[in-house]
């Protein structure tokens, strides 16, 4: 090696961090553009902080200015499906993930071994590099549940108009971006067309994913190059996207090799081994986790998409994922429930204004609820004020349920719901009538589907209370 070469090299390359420590991949993905023409750029999970890496200024100006030629270097590291690249912009975010944000990092790859088998077969079906399952470490640190500030959701990270355009369900009952299986042929799919929007490039598809398409292509116009480097030294783009690249290729270098870099020791989760049903109509996961034997929970974490205790409605044989080994056990005990007994209604959602001094946190107490789920309800910021706003909340409902009469000679008694009516007076509102029957406006407006900004008719009969009497059959 030149003694210029080697001399430079003393200075640039971080001291933590050996010559030949350098791996592949570069993933960059684009998760969330789609439809949307100029999308804002992304943001980390919310509960993970530690991913918007915080470059100081003399850092940020270091990594633009002091590019090198690592060409020596590059047959050192491994193989990747994707064209790498080392300079001193990714050798920064290598430092910072082995050491300040290594806490963070040692999670993602704990997840990792989750979801990467699953994910690798897909984009191989799909004709992408398998290399790409690295975006969604960046995005989401493979989290399904992970939720930005800008909304993206999923370990993919789509927003809601991208998910929807990739055939994603987006509803009360499915969020279709949190499953493993149908984000990843969504995130195939896009990562595909923005490929061949950038001419078969991998870094102007990942700035493009972060960004938007049209900021990336007016880069490319503004500065008359289509070489991601020269462009990100630029002022257009925003710092975040500038980082975006480097950050992905680093998290992919220290992924393949991750001894290498100082995580020997991580507790990698197993496989995710899975069989798939076809559940006809709308079913508890609670019956079905009886039926084949399995915890609830697990079935939950299998099917993060759900948002509540049971499969979509009005969608006919669903696919439900299930603990492998349990499907012909599934199938056979599945047909012998009626039709009737396999969901019962268990929560209904109402609408509850805000008032002055509320948050998430006392919201979700007074609703029964977490903030997390209250805050990705409605939309909203985990820090949002919520002073004015009108927010769906659920409401626990009773349900009745029906037993069947027994096989000896003595009548099973039946539990029933009765209700009890009230007939709305002139001047009478939701509020001065939840305080008279002892009862929150929320209760009252999901118990006779009204909105609490829709003022009583008078002579309109509302049921006040609901309580359960058994009854002999």
């Amino acid at each position: 090696m030149p003694v210029f070469l080697a001399f430079l090299l003393f200075f640039i390359l971080p001291a933590s961090l050996p010559a030949a420590d350098l791996t592949s991949t570069l993933l960059k993905e684009f998760s969330e553009t789609g439809a949307e023409k100029n999308l804002p750029a992304h943001t980390s999970h919310s509960l993970e902080r530690s991913l918007e890496i915080p470059l100081s200024e003399e850092m940020q100006q270091n990594a633009i200015t002091s590019d090198f030629d690592v060409s020596l270097l590059q047959e050192q590291l491994p193989g990747s499906d994707i064209p790498l690249t080392l300079n001193s912009k990714v050798n920064y975010f290598i430092d910072y993930f082995q050491h300040r944000g290594h806490s963070s990092f040692s999670k993602w790859l704990s997840r990792s071994e989750r979801y990467i088998p699953l994910m690798k077969e897909i984009l191989r079906k799909e004709g992408m590099p398998e290399d790409l399952v690295y975006l969604a470490m960046i995005e989401s640190g493979f989290t399904p549940h992970a939720v930005s500030v800008a909304n993206a959701v999923g370990p993919w990270q789509f927003i809601s108009g991208t998910g929807k355009r990739y055939d994603l369900k987006i509803n009360d009952w499915i969020d279709e971006r949190r499953d493993p299986i149908k984000s990843t042929v969504a995130a195939a799919l896009y990562l595909k067309e923005l490929y061949g929007l950038f001419n078969n490039d991998w870094y102007l598809a990942a700035a493009g994913y972060n960004a938007g398409e049209n900021k990336i292509l007016r880069a490319i116009s503004m500065y008359d190059t289509r070489d991601f480097w020269e462009i990100s030294k630029g002022s257009y783009l925003k710092r975040e996207t500038k980082d975006y690249v480097p950050k992905l290729l680093a998290a992919a270098i220290i992924a393949k090799e991750p001894a290498k870099y100082g995580f020997a020791d991580i507790a990698y989760l197993p496989a995710m081994d899975l069989d798939t049903v076809q559940v006809p109509a709308r079913t508890d996961l609670e019956l079905i986790a009886r039926l084949i034997d399995a915890p609830y929970q697990a079935l939950k974490e299998l099917n993060p998409e759900l948002r509540r205790w049971c499969t979509p409605p009005n969608y006919p044989n669903y696919l439900l994922k299930i603990p492998k080994g349990k499907k012909e056990l599934f199938i056979a005990e599945y047909a012998k429930i009626a039709e009737d007994q396999r969901y019962t209604e268990r929560i209904e959602y109402s609408r509850y204004r805000a008032r002055n001094k509320d948050s998430l946190k006392s919201v979700a107490a007074r609703f029964n609820t977490t903030p997390e789920q209250l805050a990705e309800l409605n939309h909203l910021k985990p820090g949002s004020r919520l002073r004015g706003k009108t927010l769906k909340v659920p409401v626990q409902i009773t349900p009745s349920h029906k037993i069947a009469r027994s096989d000896t000679r003595h009548n099973a008694s039946t539990d029933t719901m009765e209700n009890r009516y009230y007939t709305v007076k002139k001047g009478d509102t939701l509020y001065s009538l939840a305080k008279r029957f002892k009862v929150t406006t929320a209760i009252l407006s999901a118990w006779n589907n009204l909105t609490e900004k829709v003022a009583l008719r008078p002579g309109k009969r509302i049921i006040v209370a609901k309580f359960s009497s058994k009854e002999n059959g």
